[in-house]
């Protein structure tokens, strides 16, 4: 089954190392979240992923890492300083600041977004919020000290066409690919790390000749739905939206955005955008002496001509541009929900069963009897524990996220809940990440069958030095549990390969052609296989690159 809640994935991404929240033991920075161990290899490996498809199996790509901090003159003829803005309102009631778009008939109807109606104060009229952080750069602050955080990556790449072409004598068409960190002071960030103010990119810039860029872009949208199938997400997941002419940037001709089917609904995943000339032209220096298409302001302050001189007709070219941006952070996201699946491997016995049913209705009747629970967190934990009610045994992998919901760590009952709930968990169900096994974060555990063996434990432990240093794959070493449940954690987190080290390994069994052999367990189909422990780094290493 997969996630039906945000919460599942959050819940799950916090308690087994992926992500947490930002500067969580000060209350936190909303916008703001940390990868954690396993987090880091999720996000590295899909960033690698991405780079290895766009830069190394291509050979039109080159690629750049562009500064943070830019020159303000870049986002003033790049168009941000003047454009880049959210329309913002205030509610005169309940002091909240929210996007204009997301209310309606000038009250604030989504005070709770579980819950509209909470508020319904007036708004104030919508004023324009430019999204740029500013900073000050040097030791004095004044109005001309100051620059911004990039709010994308894209700029980096524009402002270094003419250093790329003559440093690698590219010839058009050609892409510059990027990956690097952005930020935007949102004013409502929401949806865990969907919408954040510091998040990361994957993008390309793909120079074409002007009159070529419509067959492109169809291509470059072909080439995206492809490499996202590639790393796990299923087509029938995936809507392409075509953004109506009055809804593109400034910069745009035409954009598709990849809407992706998150818990939340379909919401944007990647968005690859047909950019004309604007940007080059925008950023060169002798426009009048050129032909750009795009309307653009006058620029008196950059030194470079961004063109590509065709040798054949003897003419500065000012490329059109191809852009297909997506957001690591979605990416991670859409990776995990992909992947996330709760399975039922045997049947909970109906004493089991009536032991967690009781104690989830005795947390529903504490809720029920708080009174200094914040009502939208009281509303939400009610609907929410109605919901599983309704729905066990099914819905039981559910149970933790209820109980890592806002508020629900002050709900006494709280305790005897989870007490009931995790043997419950380990006696019938299993939560499994199906990464494919290049972005698993660890992509093989080594499993002692008996951790007070030493015999047993010195192979393990040799075995995954070996795997590590060999397969250059990260592999872990695990004693902390019995075998079911060991295998039941490294599920859980996605990873695709568990090899026990058993006394057949040791020849202490009545089949002596067991020896210096392996368990293998598959995470997907359970299934196992006996490997010799010669053969083990091929043997994974073909099943992770297949």
């Amino acid at each position: 089954m997969p996630a039906a809640t945000l919460d599942q994935i959050v819940s799950l991404a916090k308690r087994r190392g992926f992500i947490f929240p930002g500067s969580e033991i000060y209350g936190g920075l909303q916008g703001t979240f940390d990868y954690g161990p396993l987090g880091v290899e999720l996000k590295n490996n899909l960033k690698m992923a991405w780079w290895r498809a766009n830069v190394y199996e291509r050979d039109d790509m080159e690629g750049v890492d562009a500064s943070i901090l830019m020159n303000k003159l870049v986002w003033r003829y790049s168009g941000h300083e003047e454009t880049f803005v959210d329309e913002m309102v205030d509610c005169l009631t309940c002091r909240g600041r929210f996007r204009a778009d997301r209310l309606r008939d000038g009250t604030c109807l989504l005070h709770n977004h579980l819950h509209p109606g909470q508020c319904e104060g007036k708004l104030t009229e919508p004023r324009p919020f430019n999204l740029m952080f500013r900073t000050q750069v040097g030791p004095l602050a004044d109005d001309e000290s100051y620059a911004y955080l990039r709010p994308e990556t894209a700029q980096g790449i524009f402002v270094n066409f003419a250093n790329v072409l003559q440093t690698t004598s590219r010839k058009l068409p050609f892409g510059i690919a990027q990956i690097g960190k952005a930020f935007r002071n949102e004013i409502t960030p929401r949806n865990f790390i969907f919408r954040v103010r510091e998040f990361e990119q994957m993008e390309i810039e793909y120079f074409v000749r002007p009159g070529e860029e419509d067959a492109w872009h169809e291509r470059w949208l072909e080439d995206r739905l492809a490499w996202w199938e590639s790393v796990g997400l299923r087509r029938e997941n995936i809507q392409v939206y075509t953004v109506p002419r009055d809804e593109l940037a400034h910069y745009s001709k035409a954009t598709y955005d990849l809407m992706y089917r998150y818990p939340i609904g379909f919401e944007e995943l990647e968005g690859i955008a047909s950019r004309t000339d604007y940007d080059l032209g925008s950023h060169t220096k002798d426009q009048a002496n050129l032909n750009i298409h795009a309307r653009i302001s006058p620029n008196s302050h950059s030194t470079e001509r961004l063109t590509f001189y065709d040798q054949d007709t003897r003419e500065h070219i000012v490329p059109f541009v191809i852009e297909p941006s997506a957001g690591v952070d979605r990416g991670v996201l859409a990776i995990m929900t992909e992947a996330y699946d709760e399975q039922q491997i045997k049947e909970l016995s109906a004493e089991r069963q009536q032991a967690v049913r009781e104690a989830l209705e005795a947390f529903r009747k504490s809720i029920d009897r708080n009174d200094k629970l914040p009502p939208e967190q009281r509303d939400a934990l009610l609907a929410r524990s109605d919901e599983l009610l309704n729905e066990l045994p099914a819905a039981l992998p559910q149970v933790p996220a209820l109980l890592d919901m806002a508020g629900a760590d002050s709900i006494q009952m709280g305790k005897k809940l989870r007490g009931q709930v995790e043997p419950a968990l380990d006696e019938a169900f299993r939560t499994v990440l199906h990464f494919k096994p290049a972005l698993a974060p660890i992509k093989v555990a080594v499993l002692p069958l008996k951790r007070n063996t030493p015999e047993i434990v010195e192979v393990a432990k040799r075995i995954r030095k070996t795997l590590q240093a060999e397969g250059n794959i990260r592999t872990v070493y695990d004693d902390t549990g019995s075998i079911g449940k060991l295998y039941r954690r490294q599920d859980e987190i996605g990873t695709p390969f568990c090899v026990t080290v058993d006394f057949d390994t040791l020849g202490r069994s009545d089949d002596t052609a067991l020896k210096d052999t392996v368990t293998v367990r598959d995470r997907d189909s359970m299934d196992q296989e006996r490997v010799p422990i010669a053969e083990l780094n091929e043997y994974i290493m073909s099943r992770i690159r297949g």
